[in-house]
């Protein structure tokens, strides 16, 4: 099975075999359509793992099989996009970085074989979003998903992926026909959620603000439903709460309370029956 060498404009998938990666499959093939660009199916043999020749060969074996299945998974008849298959060595995060230079998007499954038993999110994950070169899809499609009225949910912290983050979701909500939600968490100066004068304050802040920014992107695009949404407390808290209306989420790979929150393991009982993605981003890395 041939690597690719020249990074092109493609939707990445990581699979290992897992049901988790057959469902980001077919997710990413539909992306792929979407988008109008290939679908790359990449499994990565672990050489620090498969160290002598016998055991080599059965996670070749393997990492074959995944990429088969995820072939099964993505090429429905009404798939029409060219879908590559890869067999990779070394270190999984090391080389999943690598195939997603240049990609559209690298996606990979909330749970992973590795992780399977425990239901948790691995380092694998975590290390993705730190260092992708585009927006990394953590896909936990746990239930077929019907899209109708779920947003598009941007979270807007302060921090420096902001704008990119703005212009991201707003390509994504046209690309869904889905409402924009814009959240942002209220800052310390709105202490008494009882107060009903310093919400309303909040939330007028937030609407001016967020109006702000959409202003050019509301001129050309009037279709754009946008919702602001002010949050106390956590993303998280608020997300648990209202993952059944959302199909994506876009936060930042700099958010002030980390990328973790919302991929990790904290997240995992909240969302655990969620068949939302969370796209994680970074301003140098959108296009």
């Amino acid at each position: 099975m041939r690597e690719l060498n020249i990074p092109t404009p493609s939707v990445v998938v990581g699979v290992d075999g897992s049901r988790s990666a057959l469902a980001t499959a077919s997710w990413g093939a539909d992306e792929a359509v979407a988008r109008g660009v290939p679908l790359r199916l990449v499994s990565v043999v672990d050489d620090t793992t498969a160290r002598d020749g016998t055991a080599a060969g059965r996670a070749l074996a393997a990492a074959d099989a995944a990429v088969r299945l995820g072939l099964a998974s993505a090429g429905s008849p009404t798939t029409r996009v060219r879908i590559d298959l890869e067999v990779l060595r070394g270190r999984p995060v090391h080389r999943l970085l690598e195939a997603g230079r240049g990609a559209t998007m690298l996606c990979i499954g909330s749970v992973g074989a590795a992780g399977a038993a425990s239901g948790r999110l691995g380092s694998t994950a975590l290390g993705l979003a730190d260092g992708a070169h585009c927006p990394l899809a953590i896909v936990r499609q746990s239930r077929p998903s019907s899209g109708l009225h779920e947003s598009v949910v941007v979270e807007l912290d302060g921090s420096s992926d902001g704008d990119a983050l703005l212009r991201l979701g707003i390509d994504e909500a046209l690309l869904r026909h889905a409402p924009l939600v814009v959240i942002s968490v209220w800052q310390a100066d709105v202490t008494d959620v009882h107060d009903v004068r310093a919400v309303a304050e909040q939330n007028r802040r937030i609407r001016a603000q967020v109006n702000r920014r959409l202003a050019c992107a509301r001129r050309q695009h009037p279709e754009l439903e946008v919702v602001p949404v002010a949050v106390r407390g956590t993303l998280l808290n608020y997300f648990s709460h209202h993952h059944d209306s959302i199909q994506l989420l876009l936060i930042g790979r700099r958010r002030a309370h980390g990328v973790a929150e919302m991929i990790g393991t904290a997240s995992y009982a909240a969302l655990r029956d969620s068949d939302c993605a969370v796209l994680v981003c970074d301003q140098h890395a959108t296009h």
